[in-house]
């Protein structure tokens, strides 16, 4: 499946937006969403969303309270920094338990790609936390980083495994018929939420080919 990242203001544009892809990712802190826009998009959809929140631009108090008003309003996933503490990891995961919601415990390395042993306790330690849903997103620097991550899916399943940059693109495709339960693309060109992110058409080409 292809989720669409959605980073927009307009609580009725990103209405909009999520129906160009099967999922959407609705990144709060970058719409700079409040509770009642929180509350009227993941009341509104009509497909599965996963509500993001980075701690880089909205604090940590703030940002639990909307995490957990995005999941008490129909979120279908909810996304939790690896490095978040525990405290606030078990705070959301408690509610995401109430709500069936699934928990993504995602893990970003924005310089480079770790070992295959550091990489393997990372998951390890998000699956031990309590997620549903491994996130694991790295910088290739070379092919073989990306080979590197696609390799990970030889050891698990419920696995998101994706490496950013030029030489990371072929991950963010291959990855779904490794077994990835979905895929991130960007809304268009101007509107990526993460580098190397192929836009929503072109990943719908290249699953066409």
């Amino acid at each position: 499946m292809i989720c669409v990242s959605i980073p927009v203001s307009n609580t009725d544009e990103c209405l909009e937006l999520i129906q160009s892809a099967d999922m959407a990712e609705i990144r709060i802190d970058m719409a700079g969403f409040d509770m009642n826009a929180v509350a009227h998009v993941f009341s509104s959809a009509n497909k599965p969303l996963i509500a993001t929140c980075r701690p880089e631009i909205v604090a940590d108090n703030d940002r639990v309270k909307l995490l957990i008003h995005a999941i008490q309003h129909g979120a279908a996933y909810v996304d939790i920094e690896y490095e978040a503490s525990p405290a606030i990891q078990q705070k959301i995961i408690a509610e995401a338990k109430k709500y069936t919601c699934k928990v993504i415990i995602s893990y970003h390395n924005y310089s480079t790609t770790p070992s295959t042993k550091e990489l393997h306790t990372i998951i390890d330690t998000c699956f031990n936390a309590g997620a549903d849903i491994a996130k694991i997103a790295t910088t290739a620097l070379t092919p073989n980083d990306s080979a590197r991550i696609l390799g990970l899916y030889d050891s698990y399943t419920n696995l998101v495994a994706l490496a950013m940059g030029k030489l990371g693109a072929i991950t963010r495709i291959a990855n779904c018929y490794l077994g990835s339960p979905f895929t991130f693309a960007a809304i268009n060109q101007e509107q990526k939420t993460a580098p190397g992110q192929f836009t929503v058409e072109e990943m719908k080409l290249f699953y066409s080919i």
